[in-house]
């Protein structure tokens, strides 16, 4: 099988109002540490989460890593990068990443072992693979033919692997006159995960560069994050910041803030909300692990400059949520699952603003099901929901509308989208209760209004 990352995207220019801008800023580089400080190998460009090789980013061309023990992940972010006489262990998402954008990366004479079966090994093409051993991982050589790799005398499991196959088609599209919401399995606590969620990265057709993507979403480079397990917020005005969370959070409390963080959860939720008001969510990193059947549930919260990635489902849109600036891609298929970016089953005043929603999956060609799913399954309406200056991409419809929506001040207005859809931008445009602006929501390819 085959897949790439996802693109560069531009660096935001300021926490409000910002605007995106290429060349602001460079991109992100995390240093994820036990350790309080990350330090910076001289001469190679490579950020390292401690005094020994942990995880780290490698920024600068031409970086050469030789005879080295890495206990993490390798991020590559710099052009012809060399790995050779090396062990990397790791057991996350990926164990050595190129991101798109970055070519020329060899690794050679190098092992490559995954401590968990659900983690990738060598990951999203661009790279020469020369006598590498890929041991324990669920795929071994990923890419894709936006990314290709050469892989030369290589084994993945002890078996010999050359640049293979792209992954099986999409499965056959629903009914298009009745776009679904992700209606995952329930439990007392809500929905429950689907089962055997497989996730899929792949390419991803690269949003506008004003929109949101990985070098102004998620933690900020340079920051040290402190190990945490699962967390449970139950103190008014509590701030929780430069954490590397294992497990979810839940928050029962007021005036909460989660900034600078990443949260690596395989459970429901990677956030939820009980009782909880005014929660705020910024400058963080989602991976629900392909088992979240929502990265956040469900109201009374506000993410701003979110990464969010391998969930079944992105937020569930409560009542008084805003979502702003925030990046949501590389959903994970699950048996049954009809993935949303984000979704509303019944809510009062939402506001979606200013970001990249990615519901497609170019190397399956599975647009999901939408990047924004309305209905009022759960509550009795959906009211005064403002979506604008999204970019949206994929989907049976890119906007999915319920029939039996009950609906009031929906406004959509001054959106891009792309074309990867499998019937239509929006369903139901002019159901009562919806504007939809006709003259503002563009093609993201030619800027002409969508029909």
């Amino acid at each position: 099988m085959s897949f790439s990352a996802a693109g560069q995207h531009n660096p935001r220019r300021s926490p409000s109002r910002r605007t995106h801008w290429r060349g602001w800023r460079t991109p992100r580089s995390l240093v994820v540490s036990s350790a309080t400080v990350g330090i910076i190998i001289a001469g190679i460009g490579v950020a390292v989460a401690s005094s020994g090789d942990g995880s780290m980013t490698i920024t600068r061309n031409g970086a050469v890593l030789d005879g080295r023990t890495i206990d993490g992940y390798v991020h590559i972010k710099a052009n012809d990068v060399t790995i050779r006489n090396s062990t990397v262990k790791y057991g996350g998402a990926h164990a050595v990443r190129i991101f798109e954008g970055f070519s020329g990366a060899l690794i050679e004479n190098t092992k490559i072992e995954c401590t968990r079966p659900g983690t990738n090994g060598l990951v999203f093409g661009n790279y020469t693979a020369r006598r590498v051993r890929v041991v324990g991982c669920r795929n071994g050589f990923l890419h894709s033919p936006e990314a290709p790799a050469t892989i030369v005398m290589s084994t993945w499991n002890g078996k010999p692997v050359a640049a293979g196959d792209l992954p099986p088609a999409a499965e056959p599209a629903p009914d298009p006159t009745t776009p679904t919401p992700d209606a995952a399995p329930t439990t007392p606590d809500g929905p429950a995960p689907a089962a055997a969620a497989t996730e899929t990265r792949a390419p991803i057709n690269r949003a506008p560069g004003t929109f949101p993507g990985p070098d102004d979403t998620g933690v900020p480079a340079g920051t040290s994050l402190r190990a945490s397990g699962s967390i449970k917020v139950t103190q008014d005005g509590q701030v929780l910041s430069g954490l590397n969370i294992t497990g979810c959070v839940t928050v029962t409390a007021k005036n909460v803030i989660l900034r600078k963080s990443r949260i690596t959860c395989d459970g429901i939720y990677s956030i939820r909300t009980i009782n909880a008001v005014n929660l705020v969510v910024e400058d963080v990193e989602i991976n629900g692990m392909g088992k979240n059947s929502a990265a956040v549930c469900c109201g009374d919260y506000t993410l701003r400059r979110v990464d969010i990635s391998n969930v079944i489902d992105g937020p569930r849109l409560g009542s008084n949520v805003v979502v702003e600036d925030s990046w949501i891609h590389h959903l994970t298929r699950g048996p049954g699952s009809h993935n949303d970016t984000l979704q509303t089953t019944g809510a009062s005043n939402i506001v979606v603003r200013g970001n990249s929603l990615e519901a497609y999956n170019p190397v399956t060609k599975d647009p999901f099901n939408a990047c924004l799913m309305i209905g009022s399954t759960t509550g009795p309406i959906v009211s005064n929901l403002v979506f604008e200056r999204n970019y949206c991409n994929g989907g049976n419809y890119s906007i999915g509308v319920r029939t039996d929506l009950n609906a009031a001040n929906i406004r959509v207005s001054g959106n891009v989208f792309g074309r990867n859809h499998r019937y239509g931008v929006i369903a139901r445009p002019d159901q009562a209760g919806i504007t939809w602006d006709r003259a503002t929501n563009l093609y993201a390819d030619n800027r002409k209004p969508v029909v």
